[in-house]
């Protein structure tokens, strides 16, 4: 039973308890009382299991909650209702933005959940419900995994937006080409968290709107406000993308502005010592017959005249404006 990671009983007298034999599992689950069963979704025993025993699973609904790539969306198949999710990963060492995928089938006797990694909604849900707190039905189950999921989602952008703030400050005070790596990194949680964010509003939506006989007014009203705060979510994201890209902007205009002193003042160095360098490359050629070479003073004589002609030149720069 590797791959069964905990299944309990949801409504009846039995509500709170956990099914701990594979046996009771499967009885619970063919019955008319609400069961969850959460499965390993990575583990190689789970589709053969789910084929062998969930035979009130169908193969499209067995395949879309196995799959290995998933994208969130909500479809009402003839066996049931299948929803796919993403929470933020807050396993330790691991990127927030690597979004863990939760796939949920179900119908009105059962619940079946699936993840590849922990996520801590669920093992909050968990915990409500092993202590007899938790929800007892399906439509109210699903409105509390979302809540709890959309809960993590609002803390996980809270701080990502802090960073932000902060990073901006940073920028306009002071932009520096060592900030172009954190405003890249930002701007990549930013992306990963906005292409799961969309589909899952739009999911939340198509049920809070439209649902599923399952799903009461109650539950609708519970993921419409989910479905807002998703909206809010993903509305938050793109104007922080739009400011990363006018930070990287900004980093970029700095870089190019003080790469452009520079040359400037290259350009202002070679104007200055070019005649110079010409003065000293022609006096200082070995043949006979040049002016001075007798003279004690002829050295001094032409240095005074170098300070004299790199001085004319400044003057005239200055003139023009060019420094």
């Amino acid at each position: 039973m590797e791959h069964i990671e905990f299944a309990y009983c949801l409504n009846g007298p039995d509500a709170g308890k956990r099914l701990d034999s594979e046996d009771h599992i499967v009885a619970r689950l063919k019955a008319d009382e609400l069961a969850w069963l959460h499965l390993l979704a990575d583990h190689p025993d789970t589709d053969p299991w789910m084929e062998e025993v969930l035979d009130f699973v169908e193969p499209p609904t067995r395949a879309a909650l196995t799959a290995k790539s998933t994208r969130p969306r909500a479809s009402v198949q003839e066996d049931g209702l299948v929803v796919i999710l993403r929470g933020v990963n807050l396993n330790p060492g691991e990127d927030v933005e690597d979004m863990v995928s939760l796939r949920v089938f179900l119908n009105p006797a059962r619940i079946i959940t699936l993840s590849r990694r922990p996520l801590r909604s669920v093992s909050e849900l968990r915990e409500e419900v092993a202590a007899a707190e938790g929800p007892q039905s399906v439509g109210s189950f699903l409105a509390s995994l979302v809540e709890r999921l959309g809960g993590r989602i609002d803390e996980t952008l809270f701080e990502l937006a802090e960073r932000v703030d902060l990073l901006e400050d940073a920028v306009i005070g002071a932009p520096a080409p060592e900030q172009r790596a954190q405003v890249v990194d930002e701007r990549q949680e930013v992306i990963d968290l906005r292409r799961f964010l969309g589909p899952q509003r739009d999911a939340i939506g198509q049920l809070a709107s439209g649902g599923h006989a399952m799903l009461s007014k109650s539950d609708r009203r519970r993921l419409a406000e989910a479905h807002d705060r998703l909206v809010r979510a993903v509305e938050e994201l793109d104007a922080m993308r739009d400011r990363l890209i006018v930070l990287k902007d900004e980093i970029d205009a700095a870089v190019q502005d003080k790469l452009n002193r520079n040359l400037y003042l290259l350009s202002i160095l070679s104007a200055i010592f070019l005649p110079l360098g010409f003065l000293t490359g022609l006096m200082g050629i070995n043949l006979g017959g040049m002016p001075g070479a007798e003279s004690p003073w002829a050295f001094w004589v032409f240095t005074g005249a170098l300070a004299v002609v790199g001085a004319l030149q400044l003057w005239v720069l200055r003139r023009l404006r060019w420094i």
